[in-house]
């Protein structure tokens, strides 16, 4: 590089020159992927992000050009000047779309140095998560990362251009905003203009969009950032990206038409290939019934099938007083799973026990009979009963369950997620279907207080309207999921659009008169300003984009996520900050020590 800082600029990237640049002259820039000296010869394998290209230096190329290639480290970023020539056909490389060509170099820049990187960039081998986060900028130079990066801007690219080809329109919502409670915990702004008030980060952007409804705009979407102050998992992180959607003049099945055609257009845009519409539906009490769970992976069997009627009075007693008392006795048949050892078993107890079973009971189907610590409790005809409920063939394992309802599901609903992972039951990919008619309302089982199910501002079913007062837990809602290959993918619902009914809801909610006024008394207002019947949805980007990678973790299609504890490790966030700036903002450090 010269000393004004000029350099030789690529004509091309290392991933674009074949057979018909050949005798071309051009100028290639990139990270060194590897230096391979032969004494005689020296390649080096230049890297961008489009791909790989064979730099060779011969015999004949001048002292100063081999001196510059064999000062050359991996990492190093270099520029390359020279002649395209054909690999000899013993040299081709068919795993590389360059691989038919090399460059024959006149001039070698280095344009900055590297130190030794902490793992190999060139070579896929295991990193700890640690490493990856804190060295992250290095691990974005990894293939993968940079590919999922790729497809993580094609889905969003056709995400947009989905929505407006059917006339929508992006606009942008504030960041710094009310808290209001929206179910999760706030991310809190302090302002140093008014001392002792603070902004929130939004949790989502629900309250604006509705807004813009009443605005006159009936088609909006936005591509935004929001913010979650709670506990992380693998497929969650603090600050995520979602794909908002809020139209008007409408109903459910005109949501799910336009969120269709989106999710597709973004599965063409990474596999070429969409799933088949309109998606299947599901009520929500059937998802539970039959999968254990409101988020039903689809591509396997292994249903739910309910027992309590079959064994209300049996000789076991933890079966007859569950069906006796209001519970359900419920299993699941692991397909050739009889084979499992009492130590194999023990552990999914004690998995089942982590979702609040208190204990699961099993029976073995073999070729000579059943088998089973509880057989002694039952009549061979009350067994045969439970074979021909569970439809359990020679070589399954017949799991069972027995307690309140929600507790039955969810132990049975992540037992068959388990056992299907683990025995790869699960077929294809991109199984989609929507999940509708939720309870408007959850009881808290601690405190008895009920809560919003989806959120405040969602329209019951008409027919529920005037439960509100009276039995409020008995009402559904007008809310919908959209579910992929087991995973959440968004969430929606029709929004009510009249102050008074909003208000009722409110009040149910114990958010009553002078606290609904403090918090939503500018949401209120706008609907007595004429607000349309609207109703939107949100798809979690980085979800989507991890399931159509076949990714497990949403880490890895985020370019700077978070650990588990929310930190950064790159930049070592959250930090403390110097006690000055705390004091401009009116807060002082012995009040959080």
């Amino acid at each position: 590089m010269t000393d004004n800082g000029s350099f030789l600029k690529r004509t091309h990237t290392c991933g674009e020159l074949r057979k018909s640049d050949v005798n071309g002259e051009v100028i290639l820039n990139g990270w060194v992927d590897s230096r391979r000296d032969h004494g005689h010869l020296v390649f080096i394998d230049l890297r961008d992000r489009y791909g790989i290209t064979q730099v060779a230096l011969d015999p004949s190329s001048r002292k100063e050009l081999i001196s510059a290639a064999k000062e050359i480290k991996p990492e190093y970023v270099v520029a390359v000047q020279g002649i395209v020539k054909p690999r000899p056909p013993e040299a081709i490389n068919p795993n590389r779309p360059t691989g038919e060509v090399e460059i024959t170099a006149g001039k070698i820049e280095i344009l900055n140095p590297s130190k030794t990187p902490p793992f190999e960039i060139a070579v896929d081998t295991p990193v700890s998560d640690e490493i990856r986060l804190r060295y992250r900028y290095l691990d974005i130079r990894k293939r993968a990362m940079q590919e999922n990066l790729v497809q993580r801007h094609k889905v969003i690219r056709a995400l947009r251009e989905a929505l407006s080809d059917v006339g929508f329109i992006e606009v942008e919502t504030p960041v710094l905003t009310k808290s209001t409670p929206e179910g999760a915990r706030d991310y809190l702004v302090p302002s140093r203009i008014r001392r002792g008030f603070f902004y929130a980060l939004p949790q989502s952007p629900q309250l604006f969009k509705q807004l813009l409804m009443v605005g006159g705009i009936d088609r909006y979407f936005q591509v935004v950032k929001c913010f979650r102050d709670e506990d992380l998992r693998a497929d969650r992180q603090p600050e995520f990206t979602q794909l908002d959607v809020e139209m008007s003049f409408v109903e459910e099945n005109d949501v799910f038409d336009v969120m269709e055609q989106a999710v597709c257009a973004a599965c063409r845009a990474v596999e070429n290939e969409a799933p088949a519409v309109p998606f299947p539906r599901m009520t929500y009490t059937d998802a539970l019934t039959r999968f254990g769970t409101d988020k039903p992976d689809l591509r396997f069997g292994m249903e739910l099938f309910d027992l309590t009627e079959t064994v209300a009075g049996c000789g076991f007693r933890i079966f007859s007083q569950a069906a006796s008392s209001g519970g359900r006795v419920m299993g699941i048949t692991a397909p050739g799973c009889a084979a499992y050892s009492r130590k194999q078993i023990k552990e999914l107890e004690e998995f089942a026990a982590d979702y609040g079973a208190k204990g699961v009971a099993w029976i073995k189907v073999q070729d000579d009979g059943l088998s089973s610590p509880i057989a002694k409790f039952f009549e061979p005809a009350d067994l045969e009963k439970i074979k021909d409920a569970a439809k359990a063939g020679p070589g399954d394992l017949i799991l069972m369950v027995a307690d309140a309802p929600m507790t039955v599901h969810r132990s049975l609903g992540e037992l068959r997620v388990l056992l299907g992972k683990r025995h790869e039951l699960a077929e294809g990919r991109n199984n989609l279907c929507w999940i509708v008619d939720f309870p408007m309302f959850e009881t808290d089982p601690d405190s008895g207080e009920i809560g919003p199910s989806h959120h405040p501002f969602t329209a019951p079913v008409e027919e529920y309207e005037g439960h509100l007062e009276k039995d409020p837990a008995s009402m559904k809602a007008r809310a919908y999921d959209l579910v992929m290959d087991g995973f959440e993918l968004g969430s929606g619902s029709v929004r009510i659009h009249d102050s008074k009914l909003q208000s009722r809801v409110f009040n149910a909610l114990g958010i009553t008169g002078e606290i609904a006024r403090e918090k939503f008394g500018f949401l209120l207002d706008a609907f007595e300003f004429g607000a349309p019947p609207h109703a939107g949805f949100a798809v979690g980007i980085d979800r989507l984009v991890m399931l159509l990678t076949d990714n497990d973790n949403i880490r890895d299609v985020i370019a700077f996520p978070k650990t588990t504890s929310a930190s950064c490790l790159m930049t070592d966030a959250p930090s403390p900050v110097r006690d000055a700036i705390l004091g401009e903002l009116g807060i002082s450090r012995a009040d959080h020590d």
